[in-house]
C-alpha cells in the first residue's frame, strides 16, 4: 500500500446507538473501495469477536485503512467503527482522539435516540467535524423528514445537510463517502519533524509479544528503528509494520497522520499503557508526551473468584491480557472467607461486567464466580477524612461515620409520549428527581431525572423496557455524589457473616431487600443434615430470618406399638446428633446463591391472573 501526502487522509469514526447499523454501513465502505468482495456469507466484518456476533452488539472498537479514489486523486480513509452501548462510552471516547471528524448515524425508523445525543456531544467536545447521517431510509418504517426534524430540534444541525443511506442495500454510501472527504479536515501533523505517535490499542499474541497499534502525528517510522515508550520509558527495536486493510499488511513505513500496528518483540504487560507516547530513541528533548486519554472512573465493582483455586494464577494472566485489549476496566487481588482468592474488578457499567467476565471464561477456559455488583461510594470519617468504598466489607463501623455519600447519575430517557406517566412513576419509585422535560417530536420526550447509580444498576433498564414496550432508551452519566441515608445490610449464614452476600444499600429499602435476598438464598442453597439460619442485619441489630430446614430420617418408622418412650429416647438421640452436627458441620453455598442476589430488587409486584 502507497503512502499518499498527508492532506490525502482523513481519519473518522462512525458514531450512533447502539442497533442503528454502524458495522453494516462500514461493511458497504469496505466493499465500495474494494477491500473485501460483497457476499452471502459472513456479514460485519469488523465485529470479529464472537460474543459481538452472537449479541448483535460492537464491543470493541476497529480500525480499518480504506484506499479510495475521487476526482482522480488517491486518497487514505482510516475507519474507526465504535460501539454503540452506554457501557462502552469509553471505547468512543478514545476512537474520537485518533479522529479529526465522525459519522453520526441515526435509525430513520427510531428517530435520536439516548446514546445518539451522548455520541453526538462526545464529538463535539473532542472538536471533530460532525457529519449527520440517516440510516434504513428503505424500511418501511421510516419517516426521514421527522427524524431529520428531531436531529434539528435536539443537536441543532442544518436538517438540508442530512444525508441519507441504507446501509444494507449499500444506497447512498457512495455519496457519504465523497461528502466525507469534503467535510472532514485531513491531519494536522509535521511529516518531516521527529517522530511522534500516540499508542491507542493493543492486543497480545502468544508468539509476536504485544502487538500495539498507533495514530501516527509527526514524523515517519521505518522497520528496525529503535523506538522509546516514553510513559513507561522502556525501549525496543520495530520488526514489523503493517496497516490494518481489515487484516494485517505490511508496510515499509508509516507517516504523520496515519494510522496502523508495529511488532517490536514486547514480551512484558506491564510495558505497554494505553495512551502511551511512541518516539524514536534516543529522542529528541523537544519531543514532548501526548495528553493520552483520560482515565475511566469505573462505576460498578464485583469480586470474580476461580471456581477450582488452581486456576487462581490462569484467572491472574487472563485478567492482564484481556486488560491490554480493554483498559477500561481494573482489577486487584482481594480475598474473601466464602471465596477465597480472587479480584476485586472495577466496570463502567452492568454490559460491561457481563462481557468481561464472558471474554475472560472464554479466553482462559476458568470458570468464574460473580459476586453481586456495588456501586462506589464515599464516606466522610468523624475526622472529617473522605473515603472511597468499593465493596461493602470496607465500610467503617458506624460510630465513625459522620456522612455516607452515593453517586448520583443524570439519566436522559427518550420515549414515547404516551409512557411518560409510567416512566415518572418509575423515577420516582427509584428516588430520582426531576429535571426537565423536552418534547422532541409529537410522539417522543426526552424525560431527565438525577437518579442514584445504585438503583440503576440493579433492574433500571429492565424495567424501563417494560413501561416503555421497548421503545425506550436510556443514557448516564455521573453528576455527584450526594448524602444519603445508607447503611450496610449484613448477611449470615449459619450465624457467619458471609463477605460476598452483604450489601450497601438505603435504610428504607434494606428490609425489604434483606427479605428478598434471604427468600433467594432459601430456594438457592440445598437442605443440610442440620437447620440452617439465614439472617439479614445491619450493625447488630436482626432485620430478616429465613431458616432452611434439615433433612431428617424418620428414626421412630421401626417402633410400631410399644410404650411412647421408646420413640421419645430415639427422638432425643437424634436432637442431640443434629446439634453436635450445628456446631461442626459448614455450609456449602452454591454459585446461583450468589447471583440470585442480582436478581433480588425486584418490587415484588407480581400480576394477578
Amino acid at each position: 500500500m502507497t503512502t499518499g501526502p498527508i492532506e490525502h487522509i482523513r481519519n473518522f469514526a462512525i458514531v450512533a446507538h447502539i442497533d442503528h447499523g454502524k458495522s453494516t454501513l462500514a461493511d458497504r465502505f469496505l466493499e465500495i473501495t474494494g477491500l473485501v468482495q460483497k457476499r452471502a456469507g459472513k456479514d460485519l466484518v469488523l465485529d470479529d469477536l464472537d460474543l459481538e456476533r452472537e449479541r448483535g452488539i460492537t464491543i470493541k472498537a476497529r480500525a480499518v485503512r480504506m484506499p479510495y479514489e475521487k476526482d482522480g486523486k488517491q486518497y487514505i480513509l482510516n475507519l474507526i467503527d465504535t460501539p454503540g452501548h452506554v457501557d462502552f462510552t469509553y471505547e468512543v471516547s478514545r476512537s474520537l482522539a485518533a479522529c479529526e471528524g465522525a459519522i453520526l448515524l441515526v435509525d430513520a425508523t427510531q428517530g435520536v435516540e439516548a446514546q445518539t445525543v451522548a455520541n453526538a456531544y462526545l464529538a463535539i467536545e473532542a472538536d471533530l467535524e460532525l457529519m449527520p447521517v440517516l440510516n434504513k431510509i428503505d424500511m418501511q418504517g421510516a419517516r426521514p423528514e421527522q427524524v431529520k426534524e428531531e436531529i434539528h430540534a435536539v443537536l441543532g444541525l442544518d436538517p438540508s445537510e442530512i444525508l441519507n443511506c441504507s446501509a444494507k442495500t449499500g444506497a447512498g454510501a457512495k455519496e457519504v463517502l465523497d461528502q466525507l472527504i469534503e467535510i472532514v479536515p485531513p491531519p494536522v501533523g509535521d511529516p518531516d519533524g521527529p517522530m511522534r505517535a500516540l499508542l491507542f490499542d493493543a492486543v497480545y499474541d502468544t508468539y509476536r509479544g504485544v502487538v500495539i497499534y498507533l495514530r501516527m502525528i509527526d514524523g515517519k517510522l521505518t522497520t528496525g528503528t529503535r523506538i522509546h515508550l516514553i510513559g513507561v520509558d522502556k525501549q525496543y527495536e520495530v520488526t514489523e509494520i503493517g496497516v490494518l486493510a481489515p487484516d494485517r499488511v505490511k508496510v515499509k513505513s508509516l507517516s504523520a497522520g496515519e494510522s496502523g500496528y508495529i511488532v517490536a518483540n514486547i514480551k512484558s504487560l506491564a510495558d505497554v499503557t494505553i495512551g502511551d507516547t511512541v518516539t524514536t530513541y534516543p529522542h529528541p528533548p523537544s519531543v514532548k508526551q501526548l495528553p493520552g486519554y483520560r482515565q475511566p472512573q469505573p462505576m460498578v465493582y464485583c469480586g470474580l473468584y476461580p471456581t477450582f483455586p488452581k486456576d487462581f494464577e490462569a484467572l491472574r494472566k487472563a485478567l492482564q491480557t484481556l486488560s491490554l485489549n480493554d483498559a477500561s476496566f481494573s482489577y486487584h487481588p482481594e480475598t474473601s472467607e466464602a471465596l477465597g482468592f480472587g479480584f476485586r474488578c472495577g466496570f463502567l457499567g452492568l454490559l460491561h461486567m457481563e462481557i468481561v467476565q464472558e471474554r475472560l471464561e472464554r479466553d482462559s477456559d476458568v470458570d468464574l464466580v460473580q459476586t453481586a455488583p456495588n456501586v462506589t461510594y464515599e464516606v466522610v470519617k468523624t475526622g472529617g477524612e473522605v473515603i472511597r468504598v468499593e465493596k461493602p466489607s470496607d465500610v467503617p463501623d458506624p460510630n465513625h461515620i459522620e456522612e455516607f455519600r452515593e453517586p448520583i447519575a443524570r439519566c436522559s430517557m427518550i420515549v414515547p409520549h404516551d409512557c411518560v406517566g409510567a416512566m415518572m412513576s418509575l423515577c420516582t419509585e427509584k428516588r430520582g428527581v426531576y429535571v426537565e422535560t423536552q418534547y422532541l417530536s409529537p410522539t417522543r420526550v426526552m424525560l431527565i431525572y438525577d437518579v442514584p447509580l445504585q438503583e440503576i444498576v440493579f433492574d433500571f433498564y429492565d424495567r424501563l423496557k417494560s413501561a416503555t414496550r421497548g421503545y425506550g432508551t436510556l443514557d448516564y452519566d455521573i453528576k455527584a455524589y450526594e448524602k444519603a441515608n445508607l447503611v450496610r445490610l449484613r448477611i449470615l449464614v449459619n450465624a457467619i457473616e458471609v463477605d460476598a452476600l452483604s450489601m450497601i444499600c438505603h435504610r428504607d429499602t434494606a428490609e425489604r431487600r434483606g427479605r428478598r435476598v434471604l427468600e433467594s438464598l432459601r430456594k438457592s442453597i440445598p437442605r443440610h443434615l442440620f437447620k440452617v439460619p439465614l439472617q439479614a442485619a445491619i450493625g447488630g441489630k436482626i432485620i430478616a430470618r429465613e431458616t432452611i430446614s434439615a433433612m431428617r430420617k424418620d428414626v421412630t418408622a421401626k417402633c410400631y406399638g410399644g410404650d411412647i418412650s421408646r420413640k421419645r429416647k430415639l427422638l432425643e438421640k437424634q436432637k442431640a446428633g443434629k446439634k453436635r452436627m450445628k456446631q461442626v458441620g459448614s455450609v456449602e453455598i452454591p454459585q446461583e446463591a450468589f447471583l440470585s442476589v442480582l436478581g433480588s430488587d425486584d418490587d415484588g409486584k407480581k400480576k394477578k391472573k
